[in-house]
């Protein structure tokens, strides 16, 4: 494999990202657009980027906020969207998935972005950096648009593991937790616990077991248990941070993301139906601007996986390059907190005391 060195040597401030170029649907040019946008607003990135030389050297030569700030590792290997995990952890070596999370590894960058099948990202960084003491299953935690004055809520997990029992979810609770407070900068986030009512007796026995265990985790561990949650409170002021498994966090991240759709495509449409329509929306311009700046998914595109010695970020296949630089912004920001270790410290301080509900066999006889 050659390797070609674009970038100057690091600053005390700098901090260097992994990129693996070859997962975007959009192909190599909107992985390149996402890099440039986030090189152009902050001066303190660079890049380790694994993807083809060939095609990637012209393609970073047209933005000048790239110059000298890419380390550019030459791969042509893929690991391809329908890929099963088995097949990827077997033949994934040496793929722009597997060397941009070595490097993780290595040491030689902070945070690994990544666009593409879930499955196989989580098989493969769960092999190569590996879980930290406490952690059965990592989660993949997102920003959700809401009422709240940080305008976000963190939903957990939308998609890393569909199973989750309740010592999971209270793990969940922890990592949700120390993620708002270095990417939404909450002293004590809130916490809630998604479930079909929000009465106590409401929900599976592992939810009215993690509930035990969270609320009498939450004195020692920095956050607020508010108790049950329902889908509405989602995008709304009463929590920070949602916590659920990962079936029903990705059935309800789907469903925004095409509801946001939906309503963008009928506005414009209802705007376009009659002159005076149109003429509305000349007045209404920059209103709805703000309106479609404040429900595009992809500025706040970027999954987090919790619960690795590493940090990486997932970004939606499909981004385009204001997603991608915004997954990037995200992976900068948690790399500047030092969210790694900070995460890694809090899940280990909680060691069997987090224990504290009862367990499934003295709640299902009950």
């Amino acid at each position: 494999m050659s390797q070609t060195s674009q970038a100057e040597p690091k600053t005390d401030k700098s901090t260097v990202l992994s990129i693996d170029a070859l997962g975007a649907e959009r192909g190599l040019a909107a992985v390149v657009s996402g890099m440039a946008k986030s090189a152009q607003k902050n001066p303190d990135i660079q890049y380790i980027v694994h993807g083809p030389e060939a095609e990637m050297t012209p393609l970073i030569k047209r933005y000048p906020s790239l110059t000298g700030r890419c380390d550019l590792r030459d791969v042509s290997d893929a690991v391809s969207m329908g890929e099963k995990p088995s097949r990827a952890l077997r033949t994934g070596k040496g793929t722009s998935m597997w060397n941009a999370l070595e490097t993780v590894e290595k040491g030689e960058a902070t945070v690994a972005v990544y666009c593409g099948n879930n499955g196989d990202l989580k098989s493969i960084s769960m092999l190569l950096l590996s879980k930290p003491p406490g952690v059965d299953r990592p989660a993949i935690a997102v920003l959700w648009p809401s009422r709240n004055a940080a305008g976000y809520n963190v939903v957990l997990d939308v998609g890393a593991d569909i199973r989750a029992d309740a010592q999971d979810l209270l793990k969940y609770a922890i990592m949700g937790a120390a993620y708002a407070r270095n990417g939404l900068e909450l002293t004590r986030p809130r916490v809630g616990l998604l479930n079909v009512g929000t009465e106590d007796h409401k929900g599976r026995a592992e939810l009215r077991e993690a509930a035990q265990m969270i609320e009498a985790a939450a004195p020692n561990s920095d956050f607020e248990y508010v108790g049950f949650v329902e889908g509405s409170d989602i995008s709304g002021t009463k929590v920070d941070i949602i916590v659920t498994d990962g079936f029903a966090g990705n059935i309800a991240l789907k469903t925004a993301e095409g509801t946001a759709a939906l309503v963008r495509d009928l506005l414009q449409d209802a705007f376009r139906h009659t002159p005076f329509s149109r003429l509305g929306a000349l007045f209404a311009y920059t209103s709805l601007r703000r309106l479609s700046k404040r429900i595009d998914p992809r500025r706040v595109n970027g999954g987090v996986f919790l619960g690795l010695n590493g940090t990486v970020v997932k970004s939606h296949g499909s981004a385009d390059g204001t997603g991608i630089s915004a997954a990037i912004k995200l992976a900068f920001i948690l790399a500047q907190n030092g969210f790694s270790e900070k995460l890694a410290a809090r899940v280990a301080s909680q060691g069997t005391a987090v224990q504290t509900g009862p367990n499934k066999e003295e709640q299902e006889a009950s």
